[in-house]
């Protein structure tokens, strides 16, 4: 259906009033991103030009799924400088508030940042990209306010604005959101815990020598690294020292395992041994011992040695004597 603009006629040749011109237009919004094969537009490149009515919604209707014509336009800003697992939730969550939502990414720019924040490890061109690569973003607003106004609401035909509850005080206000909230568009998400920008700042400042030592060894020069000739020295020196705990270490592992093997070698031979040891020991004393064949053969005065020799060895399997093949002299 082609949208009717304003003051178009009605069927019977008369200007129809704004108010049911407007009842009759369609909604352009732009819909949520249903493939994932290509980045999120920014704002200004794909702006909401629909010029049908906006209106006003209450959280209660947004979660019903209404209106049907048109995704609800939830609003997220931050600074999103190292883009963690904690934006992506929060992100996440806002983006999965209603049924059927359009969600809208604000970043600020480094002026504003740097102002009234601090600074960042990443610049804003930076920090853009990573939340269009986002899956969750329909739309990234670069340069966003620090503070929202209705101008900006408006504009962008924002619904509701998505952050955490926690009041942030910032610009002079005990809350930047405390407008927002009384105006009934404020909608909270949940913090991720463990996981901030500033816990990753502190990890690598608090590790800082091992890290300015990791990267000189993947080939960063002491410059790169704003690292002083004297700590550089220090740093490969450390590097060094760490390689040749590294082989003492393999150098011990790999003798623990021969000594191992040699231990388990020597008792396979020392029980072998002792096996063999008791066998020859229970053959001699069966032939010499006391209850042996040898002392009665040899009291036998009336045996010839050759018969007392040939008596000595034991019967064959087949059932004669042993030996008796032999030529012995008579």
């Amino acid at each position: 259906m082609p949208v009717r603009a304003a003051g178009a006629e009605s069927g019977r040749g008369i200007p129809k009033s704004r108010s049911e011109t407007m009842e009759e237009l369609e909604h352009t919004c732009p819909q949520p991103r249903l493939t994932l094969t290509a980045p999120a537009p920014f704002a200004d490149e794909t702006s909401c030009q629909c010029q049908a009515p906006h209106e006003k919604l209450t959280i209660a209707q947004a979660r019903r799924g209404t209106p049907v014509d048109r995704p609800v336009r939830v609003y997220a800003d931050g600074i999103f400088d190292l883009f963690h697992a904690g934006h992506a939730r929060a992100l996440m969550q806002a983006k999965t508030l209603f049924p059927n939502s359009y969600l809208l990414v604000g970043v600020c720019s480094d002026d504003l940042t740097h102002k009234f924040k601090g600074f960042t490890v990443m610049n804003e061109t930076e920090r853009y990209e990573a939340l269009r690569h986002c899956r969750y973003v329909d739309e990234v607003i670069r340069d966003a306010p620090w503070t929202l106004t209705p101008e900006f609401l408006e504009k962008h035909k924002i619904d509701f604005v998505a952050h955490d509850d926690i009041p942030y005080s910032s610009a002079g206000s005990d809350d930047v959101y405390k407008h927002i909230k009384e105006a009934g568009m404020f909608v909270p998400t949940q913090r991720t815990e463990g996981i901030s920008t500033s816990d990753i700042i502190t990890r690598i400042v608090r590790d800082y020598d091992v890290y300015a030592r990791r990267n000189l060894q993947r080939g960063y020069t002491a410059k790169e690294l704003n690292v002083s000739f004297i700590n550089e020295k220090k740093y490969r020196f450390q590097n060094q020292v760490d390689k040749m705990k590294e082989k003492v270490k393999n150098v011990e592992e790999k003798s623990k395992e021969f000594v191992y093997k040699v231990e388990e070698k020597s008792h396979d031979l020392i029980q072998k041994w002792e096996e063999k040891s008791r066998e020859f020991i229970g053959n001699f004393l069966e032939l010499f011992g006391p209850d042996g064949a040898w002392p009665s053969i040899a009291c036998d005065s009336t045996a010839s040695p050759a018969a007392k020799l040939e008596a000595s060895y034991p019967p064959c399997p087949g059932g004669a004597a042993g030996h008796s093949d032999l030529a012995l002299p008579m």
